[in-house]
């Protein structure tokens, strides 16, 4: 005799049953074993000039996420500006983040027997420092560097610039997201 088989409605609640114990679960095995999802980074300052490469695509960037985790943002740069008071604006920020590089690079890697170019090595230099405004080292000078390595050919060297293009955002966000952690771990000023 062939088992029963649920109808369509009930076979569709059983299952959503057993999915919800079944998450219900792992979500306590996770929370027992101390998992917890990322949490937004808490900062040891509330205010923060940027001097040096207060312009390029990293340090626009950075900025932005540093206006959007709640840190006042004290410099030129207009498009990190946030809304400030008046009584704000003649403040001094608690720290000054140094950026000392932020560099894109492009460095062919392979050739073909011809000399034509195979393969280029995309890299993202980023070096740093933070400092209180009386020149207490927060964080020493550190280089970030990131590689991706991508194909060439000629054939299709406008879809391959638009694909290095989007391989130095990605990697430009990298390194924000990098900075970001760094910056949190700071404890006190």
């Amino acid at each position: 005799m062939a088992p029963a088989v649920l109808k369509s409605p009930a076979r569709r609640a059983a299952l959503r049953g057993l999915a919800a114990a079944g998450s219900a679960g792992l979500l306590a095995g996770l929370t027992g074993c101390g998992f917890a999802l990322r949490q937004a980074p808490k900062f040891a300052f509330e205010s923060v000039r940027v001097a040096g490469f207060e312009n390029t695509a990293v340090s626009r960037g950075l900025q932005q996420a540093m206006v959007s985790s709640g840190i006042r943002v004290v410099n030129s740069s207009a498009a990190a500006q946030a809304p400030v008071d008046p009584a704000q604006a003649a403040e001094q920020p608690q720290v000054v983040l140094f950026v000392a590089l932020d560099r894109h690079e492009r460095v062919v890697s392979g050739q073909t027997d011809s000399g034509q170019v195979r393969e280029l090595t995309l890299r993202t230099r980023f070096r740093f420092r933070l400092a209180t405004p009386k020149g207490k080292v927060l964080i020493e000078d550190t280089e970030l560097l990131l590689e991706r390595d991508i194909s060439f050919s000629e054939t299709v060297a406008l879809a391959k610039a638009a694909e290095e293009n989007l391989m130095f955002r990605d990697m430009d966000g990298d390194i924000v997201q990098q900075v970001l952690r760094r910056l949190a771990a700071v404890k006190s000023l």
